[in-house]
């Protein structure tokens, strides 16, 4: 006979049974044509990750789901893998460099290439270690990271495809510049901070016309130097005179035009706009309509460049300082207006970005964009909630070109050289080694990578082998569901879809699955700055995977927020050690009857009702589950596991276990493990590793319940009327604890109790029920009778559907000093009635007492006044 050990320790058993999960290959899925697939890509972490409670809870949901369909019979892929992140390793990998004493520049490109490989080599298993920790049974066999062998290849085939479309073009525009990273980034990558700051208003001299000025008001003067027009609207007749002259440009030599564009709103400000095409996205509309100069100001690092006159050199803020002291020294200052606005920053380095015009590789997002929008509008994509289908329309809607290229090293390199000759753009798969325009040999290659993105917008299907016609594209794609926070929605779920839609054809996904952020105990969201990040290794150690998992799945709704409670992973792991003890229970009974040949004609009422109800348990959790309402699968799991099967259906078969003459003993253990069985199995998804130690030791025929088969509904186990009777029998053993408790009655004083009921079928329910009745109720003997015939008069009674229960009073308490007990009680909540009403008679309490304090004398008053009346009622029955 296998037994468990005394004592639930999870640090004994979780990683023994991952190392036997993996060498099993339980994990791997094969194309399998008998079956239907199921597909997850996981959202790949960075090789600098570090996992942390989004990870976990990200995960969590993803190991779940692919485990139930597993369970179902399906060949379910959960394909895992790292994203090479760009910007984020390179800051990493530089920073240790410097540590060292190493230059990156000085090393260059090559050499700093082996110390990025170098860093994702050690630190990029580090995450996927710590997911095998959470017990993610993702298929490790195809592990893929985006800047392997066949990502790659993906990469530069789609490059190469949307270059020959026209999707792919270089071009001089705005892009948002990170001064510190030196890199251009996307808008996605832009976080807009409402922060305080100033309009600066200026005054520009009309030419030709002294003391008359344009007013114009800036929130960033030291572009003032990059101007190259003022615009008005053409409907603005303050200006129209205007429109055409030339005006001073302050702290330059240069002259600019006055222009007429629709751009402007009059209604704002003095209704004079300074253009800065080079600076601000708008104004480089503007400037392209009316052929303005586009005049660089900025250097790479933010300082002012050499056609800042005597501010070359430079910060940016500095200049600003200075510029704004020497308009006020010309007498050109008007006036400065403190000015609440939103500044673009990198999400990353969390540095005011600049608009900077540079040549850059984009990509066209016009059709793209279109076919991505209409897709949403069909059944083959769908957001889990639906709510966030909003978010995705809204960013497709407003979406400008895609900024791909980047000013960094590691990443993928941009499949375009350049002729040193003729300066030919040529765009390929394989390196070219001659010009095809004018034959010279000698090319070079573009120095840029490509955004991080644009390699994992093409995860879903690069990672099945992509552009190859593999089995495992064929078959696993397009994937069934993603499963990713709601941040990063226009990130990466919106390349996916219009990269695969224009790639292979399909969506990527049929649905996406949102959550929200895992916040802490007080709602914040959990940061290195706070300081109020908790490491989920930490729980993991302290309770097990299996309690950081259903903490973080209980009461979690699609798209919220959650808090992260220490408590609640107390309750978790309490919930753990529930079932286990149960088990040993179970276990230490078994031998006590041959169960190997009971037939469902065997069963009793108890038993037939607690197999009825897993029954339609498994029913409504595969109907929630394939709804992704994992948090309300979870929870009706753990009431049936907790309350129906422990507290109750345990209790209910104990007297027969005990009893030597029953002969129902063989139905019981049968019942006890064929419903703690099926109750493993629907639990194993949220808490695989107990439900594996115990499925293992609790039976032989299946080597693990990992591939064992997920419940399925049989009308065969559906037992309505025995439901119904044990309903009764609860309500009653209710109705009589709550009697019990409030006349303070312990549970090991029984008494007599008699039933009551005009109805025979009620009687029925009661006699047939009669050895777990008596032992829930704490009853002495048990008389289940038409009519009230030899009961005392002074029996306590308490009412239940169709039925009356009563219980001789004297056989529950002693009524002497029952009645003592409750006149002391009495007197006591006399006097804090006495106390509460005349503080709250009192005018000088209530008038100048904080009104928090009145309400809670208040509320004390009426608990009391309540208390009282109940106390009352109680001496008035005793003293008959």
């Amino acid at each position: 006979m296998k037994e468990l050990e005394k004592t639930y320790d999870p640090s004994q058993i979780e990683d023994r049974l991952y190392r036997k999960w993996e060498e099993k290959k339980y994990f791997h899925a094969e194309v399998d044509r008998s079956k239907k697939p199921f597909t997850i890509v996981m959202p790949p972490p960075n090789v600098t990750g570090q996992l942390h409670m989004g990870h976990a809870l990200d995960n969590t949901m993803q190991d779940i789901l692919i485990r139930f369909k597993r369970m179902q019979g399906y060949s379910a892929l959960w394909q895992p893998g790292t994203d090479h992140a760009a910007i984020a390793t390179e800051v990493k990998v530089t920073e240790k460099l410097k540590e060292q004493g190493i230059d990156k520049k000085e090393i260059g490109r090559e050499e700093f290439l082996k110390h990025a490989w170098a860093w994702k080599e050690e630190y990029g298993n580090r995450i996927v270690s710590q997911l095998k920790k959470m017990g993610s049974s993702a298929d490790w066999d195809r592990e893929r990271f985006t800047m392997d062998e066949g990502c790659s290849k993906a990469v530069k085939e789609v490059f190469v495809r949307l270059y020959e479309k026209g999707y792919i073009y270089k071009g001089s525009r705005i892009i948002n510049w990170c001064p510190v990273c030196k890199t251009s980034i996307s808008d996605a990558e832009v976080i807009h901070e409402e922060q305080d700051g100033f309009f600066w208003h200026i005054n520009y001299p009309v030419v030709g016309e002294p003391g008359r000025f344009v007013e114009i008001a800036t929130t960033r003067p030291e572009t003032l130097l990059g101007d190259t027009a003022v615009a008005v609207n053409p409907d603005d007749e303050r200006y129209t005179d205007i429109v055409g002259k030339m005006l001073e440009l302050p702290l330059t030599d240069r002259q600019i035009p006055v222009i007429a564009d629709p751009y402007v709103d009059k209604e704002f400000g003095t209704g004079c706009v300074k253009i800065t095409p080079a600076h601000d996205p708008n104004d480089f509309e503007v400037g392209k309509r009316h052929n303005l100069e586009e005049i660089n100001i900025l250097n790479d690092d933010a300082t002012i460049n050499e056609l800042g006159g005597k501010y070359a050199g430079m910060d940016r803020y500095e200049a600003r300082k200075q510029m704004v002291a020497d308009l006020d020294a010309l007498g050109l200052l008007v006036k400065v207006v403190p000015h609440s606005h939103n500044v673009g920053t990198h999400d990353r380095c969390k540095t005011t970005v600049e608009p900077m015009i540079k040549p850059q590789w984009f990509v066209r997002m016009k059709e793209m964009g279109q076919a991505a929008l209409d897709i949403i509008k069909t059944d083959e994509l769908s957001f889990v909630p639906e709510q966030f289908d909003k978010t995705y329309i809204h960013w497709l809607e407003n979406i400008r070109d895609w900024c791909i290229s980047r000013q960094l090293w590691w990443g993928h390199r941009i499949p375009a050289w350049y002729c040193d000759e003729c300066g030919e753009t040529i765009v390929s798969r394989e390196t070219p080694t001659v010009c095809p325009k004018c034959g010279c040999t000698h090319l070079t290659q573009d120095e840029d990578t490509l955004d991080t993105w644009f390699s994992s917008a093409l995860w879903p299907f690069s990672t099945l082998g992509w552009p190859d016609k593999t089995p495992e594209y064929e078959y696993f794609y397009p994937t069934s569901v993603l499963v990713t926070g709601y941040d990063i929605i226009f990130f990466w779920v919106i390349r996916m879809v219009f990269s695969a839609l224009e790639q292979t054809g399909k969506s990527p996904f049929k649905h996406v699955l949102i959550h929200g952020l895992v916040r802490d105990d007080q709602g914040r969201k959990m940061s290195k700055s706070l300081g109020n990040g908790i490491d989920p290794l930490e729980v993991i150690d302290k309770y097990g995977a299996d309690a950081l998992r259903l903490t973080l799945i209980t009461g979690n709704a699609p798209g919220n927020d959650m808090r992260f409670y220490w408590e609640r992973v107390e309750n978790s792991r309490n919930f753990a050690n529930k079932i286990w003890n149960a088990t040993r229970f179970i276990m230490m009974n078994m031998e006590k009857a041959d169960f190997t040949n009971v037939k469902l004609s065997d069963l009793t009422i108890a038993d037939r009702w607690i197999l009825s109800k897993v029954n339609t348990l498994a029913k409504e959790m595969t109907d929630n589950m394939e709804k992704f309402e994992l948090g309300i699968a979870v929870s009706k799991v753990y009431d049936f596991i907790w309350e129906e099967f422990c507290d109750w259906y345990i209790e209910m078969v104990k007297p027969r276990l005990y009893n030597d003459e029953d002969e129902t003993k063989a139905a019981a253990l049968w019942t006890l493990k064929t419903v703690l069985i099926q109750a493993l199995k629907l639990l194993h998804p949220y808490m695989p590793f107990i439900t594996e130690e115990i499925f293992c030791n609790i039976q032989d025929e299946e080597e693990s319940i990992m591939i064992s088969k997920w419940p399925e509904y049989t009308d065969e186990w559906n037992f309505e009327a025995d439901e119904a009777a044990v309903d009764t029998i609860k309500a009653a053993v209710r109705a009589i604890r709550n009697l019990r408790t409030g006349m303070n009655v312990p549970p090991s004083r029984k008494a007599k109790v008699y039933v009551v009921s005009a109805k025979e079928d009620v009687r029925h329910i009661f006699e047939s029920s009669m050895s777990f009745f008596a032992t829930l109720g704490y009853a002495s003997e048990v008389h289940v009778q038409e009519d009230k015939t030899g009961i005392d008069e002074n029996a306590v009674s308490t009412l239940i559907h169709d039925a009356a229960v009563y219980i001789p009073l004297e056989e529950l308490v002693d009524i002497d000093k029952e009645i003592e007990r409750l006149e002391k009680e009495a007197a006591k909540l006399a006097g804090e009635i006495k106390r509460a009403s005349g503080m709250l008679a009192n005018p000088k309490f209530v008038d100048k007492a904080p009104a928090a304090k009145v309400e809670e004398e208040k509320a004390k008053l009426a608990k009391y006044t309540e208390m009282s009346e109940q106390v009352a009622e109680r001496l008035a029955q005793l003293k008959k």
